[in-house]
């Protein structure tokens, strides 16, 4: 029999924990942050000396307690990529578990930086797996990867193979025909095993199964970018980025065009140093030879110390606080760095706003600030890393699952998954299950 237990992230964006159990086998799949929480409890800074069970109350990461009588059965934790609310509790959760890790080698690289960042020690030993290939967990139990886009590198598609059927989890991916790093979405595997009637269940993100409409590819946001960076009157003019630090592709992008611009590229904040490096470290990526990076805050503030309005014109920099962190350079170079930004330098804000309260007030104070000081402000240079409701339609006719369990977002965004799975002809309650944090499912 398959048991299903909804750990975290099936009743708000992140947090994300899932637990499948196979007879007398548990996999977990993903142990992630809540980024709102942990900004809020952290106010954005490392979290050294913080125990998991303070964690857990401020909800900054999932109540695993809920799969306390599994503990001793777990024999595998995975997870699908290195986003922080997929893999950013592992360090302060996957020790209580005496089962391996298994990851790419990108999303190990994070969990390593992670750990040593916050001065943890994690005991668990780490197996790497390439996208599109398998780990056998006992002579009936298979994991396999299965690759997909996302906005960033190595993003998979988890199936566990068992002898009652196919569980797929899909948190998260978009349909990408034209990525900027990485192939595309493994099309051919997700057809195959569709043909084969045998897929039991897929979980599966929701965030945006809302929006009637397709993903678009990172390739527009490409194009985006190009018409900002190099259709823009900038002669003389600082130019600011900032994007999710981990979206390798965007940064890549960014990269190119500066160096059409001919300006001196420089990331400066400690995400943008993390992942950089994790990208450096397994060869998807090679910024470094291209780019001056600043990690700490103090050699931040000293390098902006040297630029001034007679210079500004020489740099592009790419900084961390696209959601209005108060803790992150951007913000910090409008309040204690005490910056002098000169009238229409360029401000340009490849993201979107993470949909919560405090990310839309910190994202409101800041651009105010900027706005005041007279500087020209580019948002929404952006395309989504997650699937639209079409997307999702396409999912399901590839993989046919005889259940569907939708995940990974509030409950609008899972109302609007069912709604689409309905159309499909999901039945609420018997094909068709709407799981809240901490619940069991019985797959037979």
């Amino acid at each position: 029999m398959i048991e299903i237990c909804a750990v975290g992230g099936y009743t708000e964006i992140g947090k994300n924990m899932t637990a499948v159990k196979i007879d007398d086998h548990v996999i977990i799949i993903d142990m992630g942050l809540h980024v709102d929480n942990y900004i809020s409890f952290t106010n954005d800074e490392d979290l050294i000396g913080i125990s998991p069970q303070q964690l857990r109350k401020a909800g900054v990461i999932p109540d695993d307690t809920v799969i306390e009588k599994w503990k001793d059965k777990v024999a595998l934790i995975t997870t699908t990529h290195a986003h922080l609310d997929h893999i950013g509790a592992i360090p302060f959760v996957a020790p209580r578990y005496h089962a391996p890790l298994l990851m790419t080698p990108f999303a190990a690289a994070v969990v390593r930086a992670i750990a040593s960042d916050e001065e943890l020690k994690l005991s668990n030993p780490i197996e790497i797996i390439q996208p599109n290939s398998s780990f056998s967990v006992t002579n009936d139990i298979k994991v396999e990867f299965i690759s997909m886009t996302h906005s960033i590198p190595e993003t998979n598609m988890i199936a566990i193979h068992t002898k009652y059927g196919i569980i797929i989890y899909a948190l998260d991916f978009k349909l990408d025909d034209n990525p900027i790093i990485g192939k595309k979405p493994n099309y051919k595997r997700l057809e195959e095993l569709g043909k084969t009637g045998n897929v039991l269940a897929l979980i599966v993100e929701s965030l945006r199964a809302g929006e009637a409409i397709k993903t678009p590819s990172e390739g527009v946001a490409r194009e985006m970018l190009r018409d900002v960076l190099l259709g823009t009157q900038s002669e003389g003019k600082l130019i600011v980025t900032t994007t999710f630090s981990s979206h390798l592709a965007r940064i890549k992008s960014i990269v190119e065009f500066g160096k059409k611009l001919n300006r001196k590229i420089i990331f400066l904040g400690r995400s943008l140093a993390k992942y950089t490096a994790a990208g450096e470290e397994v060869g998807i990526i090679k910024f470094s030879d291209e780019v001056k990076i600043i990690k700490y805050g103090n050699q931040v503030k000293k390098f902006l110390k040297k630029i001034n309005k007679s210079n500004a014109g020489e740099y592009l920099l790419v900084v961390t606080g696209h959601q209005g962190e108060p803790k992150a350079t951007l913000a910090k170079m409008v309040g204690e760095y005490n910056f002098k930004f000169a009238p229409e330098d360029i401000i340009i804000f490849s993201c979107n706003i993470i949909p919560s309260p405090i990310n839309e007030e910190n994202r409101r104070k800041l651009e105010t600030k900027l706005s005041a000081k007279g500087l020209r402000i580019f948002k929404d240079i952006h395309v989504s890393g997650h699937a639209a409701r079409e997307d999702h339609r396409d999912l399901i006719n590839l993989l046919q699952p005889k259940n569907i369990i939708p995940a990974h977002g509030e409950q609008q965004m899972t109302s609007a998954y069912a709604s689409l799975a309905k159309e499909k002809g999901y039945k609420l309650g018997k094909t068709l299950h709407m799981l809240s944090n901490g619940s069991f499912l019985q797959l037979k």
